[in-house]
């Protein structure tokens, strides 16, 4: 038999169940943790049941279970029986849904009961409760339910916990590792139901994403990270560190960022994005929240870290270190920087730092941001494999670090001058009493912008429209100024990890603004 390649990420995870079989490995938060050992146990046995239950290697598992240690387990065990798994957000409507299972062809499904009862028999109540949900019992593929078996839940549905029982399996079964570029993962990231969109990653693509985060971090044995990010939560398990999740609400999709940082009494480490750390901020602020006191470090990202965050986040834990992590669901991560530099540099733009081992990252004439390396995914599903990809983010390096410019796509046009926020924002998010700020453009009837800059001002900033405009041109481009300063109590977000959403707030400008 070939030697399985380093690089695939069940093979770096059974290293260290090799190491140390008896650490803490996975759990929800309040319950004992699997060890490595049991989990590599449990794995194997979910891969082993699947098989003998007709999975077939190259089968594609759409999943829709929201994230638990039965969850994870799944996961790996369906990888490490030779399988792929979906995510697709049951939330984007039917209609996008048929479209981007028509696209990935699973074979088997694994649903949560709740989502086969309200897309079924109570499909009115989910309605009532804002859900447009696909009929998850009618899909033509072999089920997996998790929990009670609920009214719509298929009737040849396998009960999830029948292959996470306890009962042993073979010594060898579910070990056999399928060769690196073995597809592992598929994930729907944007295009509209004429155009679905998804990323395909191998288990080697995985591997060496998380190989690349070794090093990048204090994680190793002995530590503790809270995160419900399964793509944060894997560097902690290859470096032998200890994961723990948080619940989810009953009905809800989204963890509370509160109750998220009350379960941090054990971690060492977390993983937050900037908008859900904002919101932890303000609750220490204020007094609502106690800082918790062991967290040695905070790893932030799915958006622009800013000076005004870093520098909020450490007056309020001043014990903690901060890294930023830079990446895209085709590359992941692309480059990681600590708090510390990013507070401390001096020139132009956002500092991502250095590229990770493995990552190549040019820069186009035009100054787009192209990368590739051993992480970069396969490719998008149906198309061609990929040996590069342009990000649509405009960067320079500044000696080895790379520095982000803003982002081709948001560019306004203002007269003859091109103006790319991410290039400006960063400055603007230094002065003294900005909390958040955002550049916007509004088009006018020939196709101009006038260019508003939204600004979520700190609780004492006083009179901070008198001081931008005093402090705005010695930050910045004068040809770039903004036309309006607008403060705002806040800067909608979109997405899974809150993203600002510029074109809502496009639109509530335009309104205010007339």
């Amino acid at each position: 038999m070939t030697a399985p390649e380093p690089s695939d990420f069940l093979t770096l995870l059974r290293e260290h169940v090799r190491r140390k079989p008896d650490d803490p490995a996975l759990g929800m938060v309040g319950a004992r943790p699997l060890s490595y050992a049991e989990l590599d146990d449990r794995i194997t046995a979910v891969a082993e049941r699947l098989h003998h239950s007709g999975f077939q290697p190259g089968d594609r598992m759409l999943f829709s279970i929201r994230p638990c240690v039965d969850a994870v387990v799944l996961i790996f065990g369906t990888m490490a029986a030779g399988g792929t798994i979906v995510f697709v957000d049951p939330g984007v409507g039917p209609e996008l849904f048929a479209r981007r299972i028509e696209l990935a062809e699973p074979a088997w499904a694994a649903t949560e009961s709740l989502l086969y009862l309200l897309s079924g028999p109570l499909r009115r109540v989910g309605r009532t409760l804002g859900l447009s949900l696909p009929a998850f019992g009618r899909l033509p593929v072999r089920h997996i339910h998790s929990g009670l078996r609920l009214p719509g839940t298929p009737a040849t549905s396998i009960p999830l916990r029948e292959l996470l029982d306890d009962a042993p399996v073979s010594a060898d079964a579910g070990r056999s590792l399928a060769p690196s570029d073995t597809e592992a993962l598929i994930v729907f990231t944007s295009g509209t139901t004429a155009a679905p969109k998804a990323v395909v990653h191998t288990r080697g693509s995985l591997g060496a994403g998380l190989a690349a985060m070794s090093g990048r971090s204090s994680l190793g044995p002995g530590t503790h990270l809270h995160t419900e990010q399964l793509m944060m939560g894997l560097p902690a398990l290859i470096a032998g560190a200890q994961w723990s999740m948080p619940s989810y609400p009953r009905f809800g999709t989204h963890i509370d960022p509160l109750e998220f940082a009350r379960g941090l009494t054990a971690a060492t480490h977390a993983f937050f994005t900037p908008a859900d750390l904002a919101v932890v901020l303000t609750a220490i602020e204020t007094g609502k929240l106690g800082a918790p006191a062991g967290l040695r470090e905070i790893s932030l990202g799915g958006a622009p870290v800013t000076t005004a965050l870093l520098r909020r986040a450490r007056r309020a834990l001043p014990e903690c270190e901060f890294l930023a992590i830079y990446g895209m669901t085709e590359i992941l991560p692309v480059a990681v920087t600590s708090g510390i530099a990013k507070l401390e540099f001096e020139g132009a733009g956002d500092p991502l730092g250095i590229p990770v081992h493995g990552v190549t990252a040019d820069i186009a004439e035009d100054g787009e941001l192209i990368l590739s390396g051993p992480n970069l995914c396969h490719g998008y599903l149906g198309e061609p494999p990929l040996m590069e990809i342009r990000t649509g983010d405009l960067a320079r390096f500044d000696g080895d670090t790379l520095v982000l410019m803003g982002r081709k796509k948001d560019m306004m046009l203002r007269g003859k001058t091109n103006i790319y926020p991410g290039l400006y924002e960063p400055a603007i998010n230094s002065v003294t009493g900005v909390r958040q700020a955002i550049m916007i453009g509004l088009p006018d009837e020939i196709g101009d912008e006038r260019i508003v800059l939204a600004v979520v001002a700190e609780p004492d900033a006083g009179d901070i429209v008198s001081r931008l405009r005093r402090e705005l041109p010695a930050l910045m481009d004068i040809s770039a100024l903004p036309d309006d300063i607008v403060v705002v109590q806040e800067i909608p977000v979109s997405g899974r990890t809150s993203k600002p959403d510029r074109a809502a707030l496009r639109t509530a400008l335009a309104k205010q603004l007339g």
